[in-house]
């Protein structure tokens, strides 16, 4: 590894963090990264935030100092793009420690899943890809809450963003060169929308691959009991699996137990839950069925229909992303072959109003519609 001690800086007080933040105000793009720890907790421990401008390295240490005002108005100035590389993780903790969303946002993960076969390349593999640098990563599930850091800790959080601005240099004219910029702008704007909406977890449900198994009746359970644990998790700060998994969840509204004793017949529920949340369980069991909530149509994978629908469109989205040279999960989700299978299910005449979004929707729309009229005749 690079020696970088002489370009990195400990920033552990509000006077040091006004000044970084006054040194980086003119600087047209800076690197971010984030270390955090979250093993027994929901939410994330801040214990690490790191900026780069490609030249020097700050460290800046949330468990000593607080997000200032010069460090929100050095995240959100329109003049500065924020580079970060998988920035799902660090956009909650930067949220939750500094208050804020670094906008304009550039993840250069996704700007490099528009550029080639490869849909989430590490960060490791990136700085060898562009810069034929090797990184050693053995720090990465290291105590970061701990202080002093270690050497290699210091190296290895330095060497996370100091590289950055010179890849996304080298990824910005590939993008411009295939006239794919614009599609990864819209990417990372579409990030920071969904980061900075407020919580829904009424369509929490909708994430779980087997929901389709239940009839109306257990799925308005389930995603009742599902909106509750995602509350229940955030407010006790604990990990979702230690109060209730979303298998358990399954079983549970697939049962649709109307006693205590129905409760400790489901596999896996903890009796401490049963003992402190059963009633509640039960009253929202019960409350889910009077009220018979909207949930949606989901498309059973096992019927002739969805097969075929699914494999013709999982074709038209292979040859696209042949064409492009990019992974097919790049271009649709799960989720949205079954939005779409759904409709050509159900009522054809609506897939006019369906669309994959922005330049996916401008690559894909028309192909779709026009595969699901007769998926059988493709």
């Amino acid at each position: 590894m690079a020696d970088v001690s002489s370009i990195t800086h400990w920033i552990d007080h509000p006077g040091a963090l006004d000044a970084v933040c006054r040194h980086l105000e003119n600087s047209r793009v800076i690197a971010l990264d984030t270390e955090f720890m979250r093993e027994t907790t929901f939410h994330a421990i801040p214990a690490l935030i790191q900026l780069s401008d490609g030249v020097s390295v700050w460290l800046i240490d949330p468990v000593a100092v607080a997000a200032t005002t010069a460090f929100q108005q050095l995240m959100q100035s329109s003049d500065t793009l924020k580079l970060i590389h998988a920035c799902s993780e660090d956009l909650e903790v930067l949220a939750q420690w500094g208050g804020c969303l670094p906008a304009p946002l550039m993840d250069t993960q996704i700007a490099e899943s528009l550029l080639g076969p490869t849909p989430a390349m590490g960060y490791q593999k990136l700085v060898d890809t562009y810069l034929a640098i090797p990184l050693d990563k053995g720090a990465t599930r290291s105590d970061w809450l701990k202080r002093p850091l270690s050497p290699k800790q210091y190296e290895y959080a330095a060497l996370d963003v100091l590289y950055l601005p010179s890849i996304w240099t080298l990824q910005k004219k590939a993008l411009e060169e295939k006239d794919r910029l614009s599609w990864v702008y819209e990417d990372c704007q579409r990030l920071i929308e969904s980061a900075a909406a407020p919580s829904d977890f009424s369509q929490y449900y909708l994430r779980y691959r087997n929901a389709w198994k239940l009839s109306k009746r257990a799925l308005s359970v389930f995603a009742a009991l599902c909106e509750w644990r995602e509350t229940q998790v955030r407010d006790r700060d604990i990990p979702r699996n230690w109060l209730v998994s979303d298998a358990v969840l399954f079983e549970i509204a697939e049962n649709m137990p109307r006693d205590k004793a129905g409760l400790a017949a489901v596999r896996e529920l903890k009796r401490s839950v049963i003992k402190q949340d059963g009633n509640h369980l039960l009253a929202i069991i019960s409350q889910a069925l009077k009220d018979k909530r909207d949930v949606a149509t989901l498309a059973s994978p096992v019927t002739p229909f969805y097969r075929q629908a699914q494999k013709v469109l999982k074709g038209e989205v292979k040859q696209q992303a042949e064409s492009l040279d990019i992974a097919p999960e790049v271009l649709v989700r799960r989720r949205d072959y079954d939005d779409w299978i759904v409709v050509a299910a159900h009522d054809s005449q609506k897939l006019d109003a369906c669309s994959l979004g922005g330049w996916r929707g401008d690559l894909l729309d028309a192909t779709f519609r026009q595969s699901l009229i007769n998926p059988s005749a493709s």
